[in-house]
């Protein structure tokens, strides 16, 4: 389950983009803004095998050391802050998409999961976070013999 902080400005600035879209269409005027009133919301990838739960951030662009992971309370947590590559103040930007800023992502995990043994690998932008199951929440084969 995903927790999402609700933000009512988010709804406005859609609203303001969508409208200020139908007059650039009409007029045939290029759209030239840049899109700072977004949040940066990392994409997350769940899924889960015998063995372990992996969640997997898409989080380009930033350092292992600035992104944090814990759990608390059976509450997975990924956060940080990503930052503004490249800053040249004798320039002016004509377009501006890489959305930057902090982000937290929240997860509540299920019981059946080790938070003890998590583990956490930072490669090429993505963040892999492997939940190992407890050894009673793990299948187990049973052989019946049929007389």
């Amino acid at each position: 389950m995903t927790l999402v902080r609700y933000n009512p400005d988010r709804a406005f600035a859609r609203c303001g983009r969508d409208f200020d879209s139908v007059f650039d269409s009409f007029f045939n005027f290029p759209s030239v803004r840049s899109s700072n009133d977004q949040a940066f919301v990392p994409r997350v990838d769940i899924a889960e095998d015998k063995e372990n739960m992996t969640v997997v951030v898409e989080i380009p662009g930033m350092e292992k050391d600035e992104v944090k992971v814990f759990v608390e309370d059976g509450v997975l947590t990924v956060s940080g802050e990503r930052k503004t590559a490249t800053e040249n103040k004798d320039s002016n930007s004509i377009r501006t998409e890489l959305v930057t800023g902090s982000f937290s992502r929240s997860f509540t995990l299920p019981d059946y999961l080790d938070v003890e043994k998590i583990s956490a690998d930072y490669k090429n932008g993505l963040l892999t976070i492997t939940l190992p199951k407890t050894e009673k929440a793990k299948p187990k084969e049973i052989i019946v013999a049929v007389k």
